[in-house]
């Protein structure tokens, strides 16, 4: 009698097990497919420009005009890759060094007030929608740049610092938790050697933690890389390398989401634009893979 109970009690929990394991392999399978599936997509779209079109490689990724209705048609995309790093690593050099100290002042100087009013702050840019730091760089930004400096404020450098202030909370909130996953014994061993509470965040705490916060800080990069809206709202759109930071230049998901609808799906324009959602898609790649090398010398 004992034993059929027993059986009757294991019995749900064999039949919960399975149905979880099939639940699990099908949303794994699902998500190797749409993975799989987009990468094809854009890679099949994308090579269609060399292969069937017959444009050069080289071409696109060193040519300095784009003219896709030009007589010959031009396919340069050098503009649009300068505009993309430029303006994504010059937010990271910006946003960098806020972030760091955000978090040394919410981990180690005043953890009570970091707490109670930054990391809310910090919370609340990360959910602001790119729209709306779009315009309030072309409100705010954009007009103090053509007062203070020559052009008419649009560029580089007012795509940078509203990237910079998009990506700070990423940045910030990873510094954050590497800073307070540091063991204790480290800072403890460091003041019992005679060190002061500075001596220690700058020769031990922020040595220590280097490659999280760089895996913070390329995270904050491919965050700037892939964004489309809010740069293209204060950088000006101009396919051409600018001379200054102040002058109008454009990025690979500007170019893409300005001319994508004004293009015949299969023209040689609009398998030029798959190229350049190509180069954005093994840019994001590289960066997933940097991050994976960060994250394997950080459990070292």
């Amino acid at each position: 009698m004992k034993k059929s109970n027993d059986r009757e009690v294991a019995t749900p929990h064999l039949a919960e097990e399975w149905v979880g394991k099939v639940y699990t392999f099908i949303c794994i399978l699902f998500l190797i497919i749409t993975i799989f599936s987009m990468v094809y997509f854009v890679a099949s779209k994308g090579l269609s420009t060399f292969i069937v079109n017959g444009v050069n490689v080289k071409d696109l990724l060193t040519g300095l005009k784009w003219k896709p209705d030009g007589e010959p048609p031009m396919f340069g995309a050098l503009p649009f890759i300068f505009g993309s790093f430029s303006t994504s690593i010059l937010a990271a050099i910006i946003a960098a060094p806020l972030g760091f100290c955000a978090a040394v002042f919410m981990v180690e100087l005043s953890p009570k007030i970091g707490r109670t009013f930054m990391q809310p702050v910090i919370e609340l840019l990360a959910g602001i929608p790119s729209v709306v730091y779009g315009f309030v760089g072309l409100s705010v930004i954009v007009p103090l740049f053509r007062d203070l400096f020559p052009g008419q404020g649009v560029g580089i450098a007012a795509g940078s610092l509203v990237l910079a202030f998009m990506i700070l909370p990423t940045i910030t909130t990873i510094a954050t938790d590497a800073l307070a996953s540091l063991p204790a014994g480290l800072k403890e061993g460091s003041y019992a050697l005679g060190a002061t509470r500075w001596q220690t965040i700058y020769r031990i705490v922020l040595p220590t933690t280097l490659p999280a916060q760089m895996t913070g800080i390329v995270l904050g990069i491919a965050r700037a890389f892939g964004e489309a809206l809010a740069v293209q709202m204060v950088i000006g759109n101009a396919p051409h390398i600018p001379n200054s930071l102040f002058e109008s230049t454009s990025t690979l998901t500007s170019a893409i989401t300005l001319s994508m609808g004004n293009t015949a799906m299969g023209s040689v324009q609009n398998n030029a634009l798959w190229s350049l959602a190509l180069i954005l898609m093994l840019m994001t790649f590289v960066f997933v893979f940097i991050i994976r090398w960060l994250e394997g010398r950080k459990k070292l």
